[in-house]
């Protein structure tokens, strides 16, 4: 009877050590981690990639996530932020640049919580912003499209003039083809559907043949026109090669997830530094999307080949 039991006691600490296998257990400074988005984690581009970035978190630390959504005042913010506070959370992620500014102003009263934003100016000790070095994804972009084009016009739908990919895409596009007029309309916001795809009209009208829809928020349903026109696009945040392998050429990729795994785990071991932090090709956040059949094998190896070269001495191919 003894031996039964002491048989018994091996085979549950086998199981359970095997159960723990798959999944490392967060043994270091991350404790719990929380999402705040200003819309919906269910929009299919930026705010489904934070909400996939926690998943990822929760799968590899073991540790318990929390998210909510339509944050987007001062106010919304601190409810949430205190309620993540009560429930020990020590990380909390904003998915924008709205939340630079309201993690500077609220941070000093939580200083057991690290708060990362994005694109915006982290100026307290326990403050992070993320941004991403999009000039290069946009010159490989406009490349590729400067490449493709058959009246030597392509659009840019931008969101903002600031955006580093839209002068990315309009040099990208300008050194491979010397003949390329590049067509830059702003929408001013990176939501109105209505607006992009008024500039849409406009840049089609004028006989661009490959776009560029620089905005999260509108860059499905600019794709999903061109698509009817019969013209290419450059997709933008995520491979948005679903939506038409005759149609994207490919697409200029942020791995907002994979940003979001990183810096948890630079958290975790106690090296995640406070204030502004860029990321890049190099750090393998940002790539090209699946390209078309419609781009001949050449290129996209020409192509392959000067992203590799980016990675390892940080120079485009005009430099």
């Amino acid at each position: 009877m003894h031996r039964i039991v002491m048989r018994l006691g091996i085979i549950l600490l086998c199981l359970l050590l095997l159960a723990s296998c798959g999944q490392a257990m967060s043994t270091g400074n991350l404790k719990k981690a929380g999402l705040l988005v200003p819309d919906t984690v269910n929009d299919q581009v930026w705010g489904t990639k934070g909400y996939k970035g926690m998943l990822k978190i929760q799968s590899h630390h073991n540790v318990e996530v929390y998210y909510k959504e339509g944050m987007s005042s001062q106010l919304v913010v601190e409810r949430a932020v205190k309620e993540f506070h009560q429930k020990g959370v020590n990380i909390i992620f904003g998915h924008g640049n709205e939340y630079s500014e309201y993690f500077n102003n609220i941070s000093d009263q939580y200083p057991d919580i690290h708060f990362v934003s994005f694109n915006g100016d982290a100026k307290n000790s326990n403050t992070t912003s993320l941004n991403f070095e999009a000039y290069a994804m946009g010159f490989f972009g406009g490349m590729i499209a400067g490449h493709m084009t058959k009246t030597d016009i392509v659009g840019i739908i931008a969101a903002y003039e600031w955006q580093p990919e839209i002068e990315g895409f309009y040099e990208g596009a300008n050194y491979e083809n010397e003949n390329v007029r590049v067509l830059i309309e702003y929408v001013g916001n990176w939501d109105d559907d209505k607006k992009a795809i008024g500039s849409l009209n406009s840049v089609l009208e004028k006989n661009a043949d490959v776009i560029y829809p620089a905005g999260d928020g509108y860059n499905v349903p600019v794709i999903e026109k061109v698509k009817e026109k019969g013209h290419y696009a450059i997709g933008y945040i995520s491979d948005q090669s679903d939506l038409g392998e005759s149609v994207v050429l490919t697409s200029t990729v942020q791995h907002v997830d994979a940003l979001y795994e990183l810096v948890a785990e630079k958290f975790n071991d106690g090296k995640l530094k406070s204030g502004n932090l860029s990321f890049d090709f190099q750090d393998d956040v940002i790539t090209l999307g699946k390209f078309s059949p419609n781009v001949d094998k050449e290129y996209i190896d020409l192509i392959n080949a000067a992203i590799e070269k980016y990675k390892k001495t940080g120079k485009l191919p005009n430099e």
